[in-house]
């Protein structure tokens, strides 16, 4: 019987090999950055968050904000993960013309706000709890 550790465990390893495989193919990127919180987004994504890949703008879906937004690829490769974006797309990474940009972006349909300098996230999480009070 595989526990849910080895569960995620997995999946961060094989997302730190996709992130490094798209820093790669591009050339360019922050690998490290990735690499270092791909335990975490794999338990977040595995276990905690509430979210509907396929209907990204359900109103009970959770908010995720990666406020280090150079850590894009590991985002990326979770995408991957669950079947939302293609391998060839991944490996678009920083390329003309590719939503799959250096750091998240709401031109994809999973990113509510754009990141990048650092600390960015926490006045953008606020900002958007603020929002959904109205919304509700």
């Amino acid at each position: 019987m595989v526990t849910e550790q080895v569960q995620w465990h997995e999946l961060a390893q094989q997302l730190r090999i996709d992130s490094i495989r798209a820093t790669t193919a591009a050339g360019s990127g922050h690998p490290t950055s990735s690499m270092s919180c791909a335990d975490l987004m794999a338990v977040l994504f595995a276990k905690y968050l509430h979210y509907d890949f396929h209907n990204p703008h359900y109103p009970n879906n959770d908010r995720f904000i990666l406020s280090k937004g150079h850590a894009a690829p590991v985002l990326y490769s979770m995408y991957k993960a669950v079947g939302v974006i293609s391998d060839a797309e991944l490996l678009s990474l920083r390329k003309f013309g590719s939503p799959i940009q250096g750091h998240p972006v709401p031109v994809l349909p999973w990113v509510d706000v754009a990141t990048g300098s650092l600390g960015q996230g926490l006045p953008q999480g606020v900002g958007v709890a603020l929002a959904g009070q109205y919304l509700d």
